[in-house]
């Protein structure tokens, strides 16, 4: 009968060795320790220059074979997500394991908006790259500065603590994504978006109650517990001036 294992020989002993093959095809490295010539044999090592036929983790996200090109995440090929997906679906679907229908997607964004908002050092970091950078290099680099900004994330035995620091890292690339794009801009066209983007903000009739509130009564005891209030659409509005005014 048939056996999932590879039996190995060792020609040096003599002995024989049953290692399990596991699903997709790998076995573990360290059992080649067992390998021995004697006690004071340290065992055998695997030798795999740039990991070219090593599995260094099980991943229930990311299937990548770059001979053939094909990168999946969850099952969805990187093409297909591309095309018929965006950023906010695909990071749903990377951290849930399914694409959001209408309902989970709106909670989604709302989760995410809340957490939008980068540290102004984090601003003054990304402005000491060189004006042509890579933007990648850029991500990877600020994305790593993130984790001595907000220490709390690092307890990832806290599923408050790591649900949190999910949707501000998701909210987060967003945002520094918009923010390369705007530092490689000249001046003139961000500030021709900048003003197109007022524009389109300004003429949204859901927040002409806050805009008039706030023109008339912006010291009142109502607007400031309104501003201070998590979620609200005070906090939107606000957030989006300050966001323009560092352009």
């Amino acid at each position: 009968m048939a056996k999932n294992t590879l039996t190995v020989t060792d020609n040096r002993t003599g002995k024989q060795y049953e290692i399990p093959i596991e699903e997709g095809g790998a076995i573990r490295a360290a059992l080649l320790r067992e390998i021995k010539t004697g006690p004071e044999d340290f065992g055998l090592m695997s030798y795999d220059p740039a990991f070219t036929n090593t599995a260094s983790c099980r991943s229930k996200v990311t299937f990548i074979d770059g001979e053939k090109g094909i990168l999946r995440y969850r099952g969805y090929p990187i093409e297909e997500l591309a095309e018929r997906s965006n950023y906010l679906e695909v990071a749903y679907l990377v951290v849930k394991g399914e694409l959001p229908n209408e309902q989970h997607f709106r909670a989604w964004e709302e989760n995410i908006k809340t957490h939008t908002m980068v540290h102004e050092n984090l601003k003054a970091f990304m402005q000491g790259f060189r004006y042509d950078a890579h933007p990648m290099g850029m991500l990877v680099g600020t994305i790593g500065a993130m984790s001595t900004f907000y220490p709390d994330a690092k307890e990832i035995m806290n599923w408050k603590d790591v649900f949190e620091a999910v949707y501000f890292v998701a909210a987060s690339i967003a945002a520094l994504g918009a923010l390369y794009v705007y530092r490689k801009n000249s001046k003139f066209e961000r500030a021709k978006w900048a003003s197109q983007l007022y524009e389109s903000f300004y003429q949204k009739d859901n927040l002409k109650s806050i805009r008039d509130q706030l023109d008339s009564t912006a010291d009142s005891d109502e607007v400031k517990q309104l501003i201070a209030e998590e979620g609200s659409q005070f906090t939107d509005y606000l957030n989006f001036f300050e966001f323009i005014a560092f352009l």
